[in-house]
């Protein structure tokens, strides 16, 4: 029966390469724009290879995410969670408050802080080596995953000191893992339009090698479903794929689609944003694909698609599920749909049903934790 399931010949082309090498940035586009009966072929080749890859594993961490502020001079159009400072929601955590929530994660088994906020008008690179002794003298045994490379970018500069003298501060104070974000979409037509103040495309590159050459491995995130087109989601997966090739220093690849809902360029009467659940299958599978172990692993995001769907987005290639959280202002200022928080039975609960192993991790997937609930 199978046999008689439609697909069509450059698809078919294309997989049956996909099974023994990367496929390329041109076929990537063609598959990401498949459909129909293709479409179920491109995510069964993709899960495939997953299980190729990294067999039957779901790893997810037991973290918690310490936004220790909401203000921020980098405006962005998609951006439902910056405030001025002044305004009335505007807020700045306190060290003591920072501890406070620091200590309940980790009475909760937190393994991970994953620390960032807004770009304060005048945090330079000695105000975030602060907040990374601040944990690390109370809690020395918890990774830090912390600060984007715009407000590595913005620290520097009012620190007068360069990207890798900073980054090399950043981690003597404890920093750990650099969280790769602020990349959005990896082309300066589509940063021009959403993102004009923060880091342009080559910087971002820059700070993100830097970061794996002095020894900080980073994740590497997409936020699609804005103004680029399909062409530059792709282009996004070969900028990735040719840093990974340099550097071998991304954990983790993170798709994270755009909740458009609250954001200032849905406000502001932007249309036909956000994306279809077809189009998350897609970018989830070709990235698998084009990828294969070069970056093994690929997180689904939670709090951005819900839990029923994440879950799908499993069988396409995908083999992470992020964290527990903890809290995700970020996300909740945007419309997250399941929460900002949850916990490690039901991330459990969510990968036995698919019949895979959970398997907690640490920041850098080199631990790993069997659950015994």
């Amino acid at each position: 029966m199978l046999d008689k399931i439609p697909i069509s010949p450059k698809t078919q082309k294309i997989l049956d390469k996909a099974l023994d090498e990367p496929i390329s940035k041109e076929d990537g586009n063609y598959l990401i724009n498949a459909n129909g009966s293709d479409l179920f072929a491109i995510i069964a080749t993709a899960d495939y290879l997953r299980k190729e890859i990294v067999g039957d594993n779901v790893t997810f961490i037991n973290n918690c995410n310490i936004n220790f502020t909401n203000v921020c001079i980098v405006k962005c159009g998609f951006c439902a969670f910056a405030r001025d400072l002044g305004d009335s929601d505007a807020y700045i955590l306190t060290d003591e408050e920072i501890l406070k929530k620091a200590s309940q994660a980790v009475e909760n088994g937190a393994r991970e802080f994953c620390l960032m906020g807004g770009v304060l008008p005048d945090s330079d690179i000695e105000y975030y080596e602060h907040l990374l002794k601040l944990l690390k003298d109370k809690f020395p045994k918890v990774l830090i995953h912390g600060f984007s490379p715009t407000m590595i970018y913005d620290a520097a500069l009012k620190s007068e000191i360069n990207i890798d003298d900073s980054l090399k501060a950043l981690k003597k104070a404890g920093l750990d893992t650099l969280p790769g974000t602020a990349a959005e979409i990896l082309t300066d037509r589509s940063r021009n339009l959403i993102c004009p103040s923060k880091v342009n495309v080559s910087k971002w590159i820059d700070i993100v090698k830097s970061a794996h050459k002095i020894g900080i491995p980073s994740s590497a995130t997409m936020m699609y479903g804005h103004v680029e087109n399909i062409e530059e989601r792709v282009e996004h997966l070969e900028i990735l794929r040719n840093i990974q090739r340099e550097t071998n220093g991304f954990t983790e690849f993170i798709p994270m689609t755009f909740m458009h809902e609250y954001s200032p360029i849905y406000n502001q009467g932007n249309k036909n944003l956000g994306t279809t659940g077809t189009q998350d299958l897609k970018l989830y599978a070709v990235s698998k694909l084009m990828f294969r172990d070069l970056i093994p692993n690929i997180q689904v995001s939670w709090v951005k698609m819900g839990f029923r769907f994440a879950q799908i987005s499993l069988t396409a290639g995908a083999n992470d599920l992020g964290g527990t959280l903890g809290g995700d202002e970020l996300s909740e200022a945007s419309g997250a749909p399941d929460g900002v928080d949850t916990s490690i039975e039901n991330l459990y609960n969510i990968v036995n049903d698919l019949d895979r192993i959970p398997i907690e991790r640490n920041s850098k997937y080199s631990e790993f934790y069997p659950i015994d609930l």
